[in-house]
């Protein structure tokens, strides 16, 4: 019998419970590191639609949910992953053919708005982004914004600052607070409580974490509630924010996680081909995805051999001898 801290289910489980159609959503990971790649794959294949998304500056997640059908409102500071894909690809089509809203903020803009989310505060002032287009171009029209009130009324202000003279600054932005229904991130450790442990960066997921209202953590190593104490200013994350806790081994794949494995370059090119065609990109769609009933049915059609190869060496945290052409 399962003990009420333990919070570990299956992914098809945690996916069909908190993921539903029209939520509003939040990935972690950054471009080609620690997607929730697992989680991602199970959304699409449970033909989750409609979709309002967050995310920092994710790639192939957010591309394979957008190129899966399951994504009508985007919210991003930027979508690529690198040399593969220099802007994500169904992402960019989505847009060009106006099946995808979008509303685009800096990086720093949207690791306060979900740090103003986990603080509890409507919003964050900053800078960034003053003397730049991001406040003159709107993703989503005011008009819009009044027929659905979990959107902000205004993208941001621009308002004088009220302690002119204390310092120099005249002018600041606030930019509004996220809280989304359910969060998604992948981390290295993990135990049954949800407590975690990421290794490297942790680019936006702690604040992603704590804004949201449910959290569903995928882990490399699912370990015994003691192993964390062990050095818990290691942690970074405490079980009250946890809902749901999966152990999914390579659960970032294609993408890295770091000490554990790099990014698949092999994956990577074949999806950034079919990527630009529909019809290639639909039987790339079956093949790695609606054909498999659980991300270990990926990784053993993927084969041995290609996870071998991009085992990282753990002195450095990423595959050393990786071919990345």
């Amino acid at each position: 019998m399962q003990k009420t801290n333990d919070k570990t289910m299956d992914l098809e489980k945690a996916i069909s419970k908190y993921v539903t159609d029209g939520c509003h959503l939040s990935i972690g990971g950054f471009t080609l590191n620690r997607n929730p790649m697992a989680a991602v794959h199970e959304i699409i294949r449970q033909r989750k639609k409609n979709l309002h998304v967050y995310a920092h500056s994710n790639g192939q997640g957010v591309d394979e949910l957008i190129g899966g059908g399951c994504v009508s409102r985007l919210e991003i500071a930027y979508g690529g992953t690198g040399k593969f894909m220099s802007t994500c690809i169904r992402f960019r089509k989505a847009v060009e053919e106006q099946t995808l809203m979008v509303e685009d903020y800096s990086n720093f803009q949207m690791t306060l708005r979900f740090l103003a989310g986990a603080m509890g505060v409507p919003f964050l002032p900053t800078r960034s982004s003053l003397g730049t287009d991001i406040i003159e171009k709107w993703g989503f029209s005011k008009s819009f914004r009044k027929e659905n009130p979990r959107i902000p009324d205004e993208k941001l202000v621009v308002m004088d600052n009220p302690f002119d003279g204390w310092c120099d600054t005249q002018k600041v932005v606030l930019v509004p607070a996220i809280n989304p229904d359910v969060t998604i991130i992948h981390v290295q450790t993990a135990d049954v409580r949800g407590n975690c442990r990421m290794e490297g960066l942790t680019f936006a997921d702690v604040e992603q974490a704590k804004a949201s209202r449910v959290l569903i953590i995928t882990c490399e190593d699912l370990v015994a509630e003691d192993y964390l104490k062990t050095e818990p200013d290691r942690n970074q994350i405490p079980f009250i924010h946890a809902t749901a806790v999966v152990k999914v081994p390579f659960g970032a794949y294609p993408t890295a996680c770091f000490r554990y494995y790099d990014y698949d370059p092999v994956y990577m090119k074949a999806y950034a081909r079919a990527a630009h065609d529909d019809a290639a990109y639909q039987d790339f769609l079956a093949e790695m995805v609606f054909q498999h009933k659980t991300h270990a049915d990926l990784l053993d059609h993927v084969g041995r051999h290609r996870l071998e190869s991009i085992l990282a060496d753990r002195s450095c945290g990423y595959a050393k001898d990786l071919d990345r052409k």
